[in-house]
């Protein structure tokens, strides 16, 4: 998916959501769990529940590769249903990989080739080498993490008082590893009053945005500080909207949280004049 397309839905579907499948089999609705692949089902019933709702999904692989082989079948088998059933998503692997050159070309095989995922995160700490493997697939999108927003960026990302900052270095130096049709930035929404100062350094890029909802990150902070011309958003909500319910009724009230996020991201884009 390209990023006209990914513009084009964001438009169509007038929102800039992504929610996030952080599907632990400890935390599913206890019916499902007589089923053959709980975690599947699951996802399922968020997905049918959500896909008008939604522009993205975003997997953490971790809750699948913790199960061993059964998680990484259900895993594909998401893969393959919402690519077989809601062919407009973009679908996010959340894997945080990045490796020396030889090692990250298997993981960008392993997601790009086998699982047909639009997009991953990359951890950009060994540089360029580590990163450039999974930009060697036309079509597909790099997601470098930049400002995160757990309490121990402040170990490494962050520092008020510096300007060299290693989120800083993130942003400037991989410009010109890819342009802003290949590459996206993660920033935290419990970051949000910086958006506007990554704004002038990416003015151009997309956003994948977590931190909003269960984190306490603020949508309204981060649609005045983080728009640009093409909205150049993607928020993604994980616990707030997949596990908002432990019932049978899991995904209807799924659906309910989406919308709630849904109305709010339409508001912000017709103020923006996008709409």
């Amino acid at each position: 998916m390209d990023r006209k397309e990914l513009f084009g839905n964001i438009l169509k579907k007038r929102s800039f959501l992504c929610i996030g499948l952080d599907s632990d089999i400890y935390r599913i609705p206890s019916f499902l769990k007589d089923t053959d692949d709980p975690v599947f089902e699951f996802n399922r019933g968020i997905i049918d529940a959500t896909h008008k709702l939604a522009v993205a999904y975003k997997p953490n692989i971790a809750f699948y590769e913790s199960l061993g082989s059964p998680g990484w079948l259900a895993l594909n088998k998401t893969v393959d249903y919402l690519k077989a059933n809601y062919p407009d998503i973009f679908l996010i692997a959340d894997a945080k990989r990045g490796d020396i050159g030889n090692t990250s070309k298997l993981y960008a095989r392993a997601f790009f080739e086998n699982m047909n995922f639009d997009a991953v995160t990359v951890a950009p700490y060994m540089g360029e080498d580590s990163v450039s493997p999974f930009l060697d697939y036309p079509g597909k999108w790099v997601i470098l993490l930049a400002l995160t927003s757990n309490r121990g960026a402040d170990d490494f990302q962050y520092h008020p008082d510096d300007k060299n900052s290693l989120y800083r270095l993130v942003l400037n130096k991989s410009q010109s590893w890819a342009d802003r049709e290949r590459m996206m930035y993660v920033v935290g929404a419990t970051r949000a009053e910086m958006l506007s100062e990554i704004r002038e350094i990416v003015p151009d890029h997309f956003l994948l945005i977590p931190g909003v909802g269960a984190q306490g990150g603020s949508l309204d902070k981060v649609a005045e500080h983080g728009f640009n011309s093409s909205c150049g958003l993607l928020v993604n909500s994980s616990r707030g909207i997949i596990f908002a319910d432990n019932s049978e009724n899991y995904a209807s009230v799924a659906a309910v949280k989406a919308r709630e996020l849904q109305q709010q991201m339409e508001s912000h884009l017709y103020k923006k004049g996008l709409l």
